[in-house]
């Protein structure tokens, strides 16, 4: 198993960066980059992860959707490396749900994004994707795909009535689910 990275956390200007596309995705580093993600995102109970929040200003992300204690409904699904990623469509219905970002812990907030899109991307072979996601797992490759543009969870929310804390979105969807 891949050793995991250090998660940094708003306030590091990193996460406030333009990510670089990858040139050379065989590169042994880039390589061993997406096993350390896979096993990062993992071990911290996330569903996405973006090489920027591990100081590595690239673009590269992982969607892993799975339920977890963070998110008990996610859907399940392969975790999947997505290098140099493109949103080719979206569609014009966008969605509010409520998203955390490991490198703002404690915090959640109620974020619109589109319900579909269409992207493509490359895998950690070189080989172009191309896919539709919908709903939950749309909602992770857009927010991944923002750490490549600077842009946080945070930035996206319509107000500051729509943060509440983590033990407080614990708390209501507890409740929601009973």
């Amino acid at each position: 198993m891949a050793d995991t990275l250090d998660i940094i956390e708003l306030g590091h200007p990193i996460l406030r960066q333009t990510a670089q596309a990858i040139a050379s995705i065989q590169d042994d580093q880039i390589q061993a980059l997406i096993d350390q993600l896979l096993a990062t995102v993992k071990q911290s109970n996330g569903v996405g992860i973006a090489a920027p929040q591990v100081a590595q200003s690239f673009q590269l992300m992982i969607v892993a959707s799975r339920p977890n204690p963070r998110y008990p409904n996610a859907p399940e699904m392969e975790p999947t490396p997505m290098i140099n990623p493109q949103i080719l469509s979206h569609s014009t219905e966008t969605v509010k749900g409520w998203e955390g970002c490991l490198s703002i812990p404690g915090i959640r907030g109620l974020v619109p994004r589109y319900q579909a899109i269409e992207i493509e991307y490359c895998d950690r072979n070189g080989n172009l994707q191309k896919m539709q996601l919908t709903d939950f797992v749309a909602r992770i490759f857009q927010h991944e795909y923002d750490h490549f543009n600077g842009i946080v969870f945070l930035d996206r929310v319509e107000s500051t009535k729509d943060l509440i804390t983590e033990n407080e979105y614990q708390k209501l969807f507890n409740r929601s689910a009973n």
